[in-house]
């Protein structure tokens, strides 16, 4: 039957019932077939007789033609041994060959036509499509391997073939048989398209039972729902006749993988009707749900962190985060949690995402399934699992197996059995591990490998944690920061955290929420003004609680009266929902008053409740704590329908019952407001065990708020924080007339207030821990007294702060200020404020919270070295980048800074020293952090350091570490011998070094030294790609040791900076190189280059400079062939010239400098010696016009043996270079060098014929520089 050697079924194959019990046997053979092949199926004869026979089954029937003539149907194919007994082997997918048989077989002729294949038959409408007329030959079978006879559904339901474009016969069946031939051309294209419909569905089985399985799960959920049926049906027989083979395992296998895809759609489509729509907040009565998709705004997730417990109150984190508003560069989204990172080689299968009360963790995984279930992202994932651990808490007490357990929350899959793990890539999502009860016991847990065997929900959770069950599955575990620790780090890949909202994120997500332009912008703009709600916007959820209250407010009141702070706030948001209930469920308007009995009644109780949840530290609610606080069950589930959006309930698979409120945030508005009504109805103080007494000098009142500030200083993770705040706020008048007709009117209090506010600002000026201070800030504004910051910002206008002796108190309002400012803290610069280690240690909190800190400090001590190393430590520290800057830290200090450096906590990239002194012991503790595996350095800048030969061999130490990650080494100007390179050279040999630039400009390496170095650049283990050479005293003869490296190791290195040097001939072989398409080499710098700088140090850049007498103001006096200046009093006789600083005495040297240049100045009195842009502007008395206050000059003021540096207006007041009893006092010799392509302008000490470094800037230059100087007084003087 089949002229490709492939099988045919019968029309017979389609009954599902096939003889039950009846055994098959082949022609000549009595006996029964048994299973000798691995896997076939047995295609019978399909005989012609008049009628069934008795018990014969109904595709045994033939129709015999009521009337008319002509021979019937011969169905000699049929009788053919050639389509007989072929065995299909799924296993390999090929038929066996027969024999032939006697007797004429069939030619299959009309096989290969176009017009007969391919045609689905519609069995209901009992039509066939039309064909050319004509008889034919039989089947060739030839049409089987066209493209157009393949995937035509076979539409059993309407039993129809669909249309062709061809002529067609009649699309009746002959009542009367009056032509038998036009019967066997219905049959025949009858066969034709059942074998066509049966080789593809065998052949999609088979697939299904081949390894690449997961790869063709989709194409099982693609079909409608009648080629589902016809599916359906035939698989029913194929697996009846795998069991009839004795082929169990697989017939299981076959009918469990071919559910899969149905089963992925029925989940796909389940999730997504549970996912896409969400409530903001809680559901309200009535209200038309919002799409996920249209709401959803990205949130700020970042990869890193410990799992560490975190015991701090979630609003300090909230506040800790909203000052770091940088995204680093690990930022991810939801739907890359699970891409494995460029830097990672394993896969990763667990990850644990950490975030505050409502900061959206929830939604990130809902949407991450909705995502999936809409077959937008991670297709190459199978199945997703979303548990959350409040439904599982009520299963406790009972016992599952994991494949229960997942077929016990979606029964989509229940029909998929153990496959459905073990072949496909699923996703368990377990959501808020903060809530889960009892809490994981790891340590104790029972060992689980079988997901078919029962035991209790904690131990499969740990087992499938663990790894121990499922290990191809993925995890995605979210909690709040408290319950991190409850997962062992080992089996954790990644920790991740939901910052919630950027500050681009909070408009957008404004900007969404409301279509009305003017509106949003008002709201926007209002936000930005207020702090302290601008801060918990950084929530989510108070992103929506701020929305719903300025919404209604905006269309109420007038705009003025908005709401400034959290109090206000809260209050607002409380008669919006009483209002609500008024009009949705007491019928009546908006205009009645909000606050009924019944109202009042269940403010009270959940206020009550509220407060006795907060002292437990419990968010969510059960039966049992609703009980122990005297609310009747019924009442708790009136209050959840009404108040949706302050308290909700919800009903797990078993209906058990779960209160909480929406957010933490409103737990504590609602306890704060049942103890002050408490207290204002009846006189008890909740917060104190006693009930309170009056003194004689303090109000009741007044001692009640004071008690409450006493009990949250008390606590040590600041949990009552947040209440505080609330409590103080309801003691305004302004918000008991929000609240008339719900709280008590108490009368005036604003002696009451002041009262209080003077207490904290006593509180204030103690010792308190950073957090705490904040914290009693915000209790002030929400008391509308703003007095202690105020006048911090008044010295910071006036630039007034180095004047004045800040008392503690002050300083706190200093740091609260800076830690509140709306500017960014990328960059925190203490010279701002002072350089003594005293203000260092006030504002530690400001240092911590930056992203990058550059700090001067005078004569840094162990204490101060604490103070830096504690922010180091901090595992909530923002520090990346650190410049520090002092003159004598000592060895003890910098071993202080070492330890804070090595740290697990410590996530400092990037480190620049410039200390005066670096021993061989301080180097020794720099080595030490490098070698550290828990160290983040990357970038190490130790310019002009006097680093000894033994200091850079210890540090070289660390560099060859395998856990040193630095991949910048900076040593400019450092000054070791030429044998120093020996340890340099021995770290780019090391495998495990990761250097990629390394600048060792201007020091003093020569030929020697270069050979050295070159010995580890010709290791095939090098792999820097930038070297900086630039006036290291090299010639020819080093030069071509270079070249020989570099031709061994073509690899990697990309560009060398030769300049300044000498490399002769050696130059050009080095451009040849970059030429050559075998190296990475990209550039070569070998200008300038001569003789003339092969001279030891920085002289070698010498340049003589004249002073410009057209620049020299009336006051000074030249002389000395205009290389000398002097201040006098008596008006210098000078024409009027463009040029001339008519106001301030400076003047300008003649030449404009470029490339690298180096003089020395001699100076007496107090004078400026500065770096300038020609631009600099000439006439009056602006700070355009002084040298240093402006972004057009650099300075060094040099007065009384001190130093300042000033740039732009910023000055910066150097450590002291030498003692108060140096004969040199009022006079010196400085020396300037001026790297114009680097950017840098350095000024050093000249003592002794030794250059001793006072500080750099580092800029980018756009114009040529000429020197400048001020002489400040008479009888200073400046000598070139």
């Amino acid at each position: 039957m089949s002229c490709d050697g492939s099988e045919l079924l019968p029309l017979q194959a389609l009954t599902p019932d096939l003889f039950p019990g009846e055994t098959q046997t082949e022609p000549g053979n009595s006996s029964a077939v048994t299973n000798t092949k691995p896997l076939v199926l047995d295609v019978h004869r399909m005989d012609q007789s008049e009628d069934r026979q008795e018990g014969a089954p109904p595709w045994e029937t033939t129709h015999r033609p009521p009337t008319g003539p002509g021979p019937g149907p011969s169905c000699v194919s049929m009788k053919s041994d050639d389509s007989m007994y072929r065995w299909i082997d799924f296993l390999t997918g090929r038929v066996p060959q027969t024999q032939p048989g006697p007797g004429p077989g069939p030619s299959c002729v009309s096989m290969k036509s176009d017009d007969s294949m391919g045609r689905p038959i519609y069995f209901k409408r009992r039509r066939v499509p039309q064909t050319q007329p004509g008889p034919g030959p039989g089947p060739s079978c030839v049409s089987m391997k066209s493209d157009d006879s393949m995937g035509r559904p076979i539409y059993f339901k309407k039993c129809r073939v669909p249309q062709t474009q061809v002529e067609q016969q009649s699309s009746e069946v002959p009542t009367g048989l009056q032509d038998q031939t036009q019967l066997d051309s219905i049959f025949q294209l009858l066969e034709e398209n059942i074998c066509t419909f049966v080789k593809n569905q065998l052949k999609k089985f088979q697939q299904v039972l081949s390894p690449d399985y997961p790869e063709c799960l989709e194409s099982l959920s693609d079909e409608d729902e009648e080629q589902r049926r016809s599916s359906e049906a035939f698989l029913q027989i194929t697996l009846n006749f795998l069991r009839r083979l004795k082929q169990e395992e697989l017939a299981e296998r076959l009918h469990s993988r071919s559910r899969s895809g149905v089963q992925q759609r029925k989940l796909k489509r389940n999730l997504q009707q549970k996912f896409e729509c969400v409530f903001e907040g809680i559901a309200k009565a009535g209200n038309p749900k919002t799409l996920l998709n249209q709401i959803y705004t990205e949130l700020y997730i970042t990869e890193g962190g410990a799992t560490e417990v975190n015991q701090e109150h979630e609003v300090r984190q909230i506040e800790t985060a909203s000052r770091n508003p940088h995204r680093p560069p690990t930022t991810i989204t939801c739907e890359d949690i699970f891409k494995t990172p460029p830097d990672r080689d394993q896969p990763i299968r667990t990850v644990l995402t950490k975030g505050v009360a409502g900061v959206g963790k929830t939604v990130s995984t809902q949407k991450f399934s909705l995502d999936w279930a809409e077959d937008k992202a991670n297709q190459d994932i199978h199945f997703i699992f979303p548990f959350t651990f409040r439904e599982l808490n009520v299963l406790k007490q009972k016992k599952f197996s994991l494949v229960e357990l997942v077929q016990h929350f979606f029964t989509e899959t229940t029909e998929a059995g153990i496959w459905i793990f073990e072949d496909l890539q699923v996703v368990f999502i377990l959501d808020g591990l903060d809530e889960c009860r009892p809490p994981l016991d790891f340590n104790n847990a029972q060992i689980l490998t079988d997901v078919t065997e029962s035991s209790s929900v904690d131990v499969l959770l740990m087992n499938l944690i663990r790894g121990n069950l499922l290990p191809s599955a993925r995890l995605w575990i979210t909690t709040r920061p408290a319950a991190a620790n409850q997962i062992p780090a080992q089996c954790v890949d990644m920790v991740t955290e939901v910052r919630g909202f950027t500050d681009p994120q909070k408009e957008e997500y404004f900007r969404k929420r409301f279509r009305d332009e003017e509106q949003t912008n008002t709201i926007i703009s209002h936000i930005q003004r207020s702090r302290s709600v601008h801060i918990m916007c950084h929530i989510p959820v108070f992103c929506w609680i701020t929305a719903t209250v300025l919404e209604d407010v905006l269309k109420s009141t007038d705009r003025r009266q908005l709401p400034k702070t959290l109090t206000e706030m809260y209050i607002h948001f409380l008669v919006v929902q009483a209002k609500l209930k008024n009009i949705k469920y007491d019928g009546r308007s908006g205009t009645d008053p909000h606050w009924s009995p019944e109202t009042r009644k269940m403010i009270e109780s959940l206020g009550k409740l509220a407060f006795e949840q907060l002292k437990k530290g419990n968010l969510i609610f059960y039966e049992s704590d609703l009980t122990e606080c005297g609310i009747d069950i019924s009442s708790a589930s009136v209050y959840s329908g009404v108040f949706t959006e302050v308290f909700k309930e919800e009903r797990g698979l078993y209906q058990d019952k779960r209160f909480c409120f929406i957010h933490l945030s409103v737990q504590e508005f609602l306890a704060a407001l049942h103890v002050h009504q408490t207290f204002t109805n009846t006189g008890v103080n909740l917060l104190s065990e006693e009930q309170t007494t009056s003194w004689w000098f303090v109000s009741p009142q007044a001692q009640f708020y004071q008690t409450a500030v006493d009990q949250a200083l008390q606590s040590p993770n600041g949990h009552l924080d947040l209440f505080l705040r609330f409590l103080l706020g309801l003691s305004l008048l302004t918000n008991h007339r929000l609240l008339q007709g719900l709280m008590k009117q108490t009368g005036s209090c604003p002696r009451t207030n002041q009262k209080t506010a003077e207490y904290i600002k006593k509180k204030i000026s103690e010792k308190l821990s950073v957090e705490k201070s904040i914290n009693l800030f915000h209790c002030l504004n929400e008391l509308e007294d703003r007095s202690l910051v105020d006048q911090i910002q008044m010295y910071l206008r006036d630039r007034r702060l180095f004047s004045y002796e800040l008392s503690p108190a002050e300083w706190s309002a200093l740091v609260f200020i800076l830690l509140s400012s709306d500017k960014d803290l990328d960059e925190f610069d203490l010279n701002k404020y002072s350089n003594t280690e005293e203000v260092l240690l006030n504002l530690l909190p400001v240092v911590k919270a930056s992203n990058k800190a550059v700090l001067t400090v005078y004569d840094l001590s162990e204490r101060g070295c604490e103070g830096l190393s504690s922010v180091l430590r901090s595992q909530s520290s923002s520090l990346r980048h650190l410049e520090l800057r002092t003159n004598d830290p000592k060895d003890s200090g910098l071993k202080i800074l070492s330890d804070g450096l090595r740290s697990p906590d410590c996530k400092l990239e990037t480190l620049r020293l410039d200390i005066c002194n670096l021993s061989e012991r301080s180097c020794e503790g720099l080595s030490s952090v490098l070698r550290s595996q828990s160290c983040s350095l990357t970038l190490l800048d130790l310019d002009n350091m006097d680093l000894k030969d033994s200091g850079l061999k210890i540090l070289s130490d660390g560099l060859r570490s395998p856990d040193c990650k630095l991949e910048t080494l900076r040593l400019s100007m450092c000054n070791p011998s030429d044998r120093s390179c020996e340890g340099l050279s021995s770290v780019l040999r090391s495998q495990f070094s990761s250097l990629t630039l390394l600048d060792l400009d201007n020091m003093d390496l020569k030929d020697s030294g270069l050979k050295i170095l070159s010995d580890g650049l010709r290791s095939p283990d090098c792999k820097l790609e930038t070297l900086r050479l630039s006036g290291c005293l090299i010639t020819e003869d080093g030069c071509s040791s270079l070249v020989s490296a570099l031709q061994s190791n073509p690899s990697h290195l990309r560009l060398l900076d030769l300049s300044y040097n000498h490399p002769g001939a050696s130059g050009q072989e080095l451009c040849a190189l970059v030429e050559d398409p075998h190296w990475t080499l990209d550039t070569v710098r070998l200008e300038p280059s001569g003789v003339r700088w092969l001279r030891p140090g920085l002289r070698k850049y010498f340049c003589e400079l004249t002073l410009d007498p057209n620049t020299a103001n009336k006051r000074l006096k030249l002389s000395e062939n205009n290389k000398k200046v002097e201040r006098v009093e008596e008006v210098q006789s000078y024409p009027d010239h463009q040029d001339r600083f008519d106001y301030y005495p400076q003047l300008m040297c003649s030449t404009g400098l470029t490339g690298r240049c180096y003089w020395e100045v001699q100076w007496s009195g107090q004078v400026h010696i500065a770096v300038t842009y020609r631009g600099i502007r000439r006439k009056g008395e602006s700070e355009d016009c002084e040298f240093g206050e402006n972004d057009q000059s650099w300075s060094l003021y040099c007065n009384e043996g001190r130093y300042t540096v000033c740039h732009n207006n910023k000055y910066t007041r150097l450590p002291q270079s030498s003692s108060p009893s140096s004969p040199c006092l009022w006079s010196g010799t400085v020396s300037v060098y001026v790297d114009c392509p680097a950017g840098s302008v350095s000024f050093c000490r000249v003592s002794s014929n030794k250059l001793i470094h006072i500080y750099t800037f580092k800029t980018t230059f756009t114009e040529p520089l000429f020197g400048g100087f001020r002489l400040m007084y008479p009888g200073s003087t400046v000598c070139l």
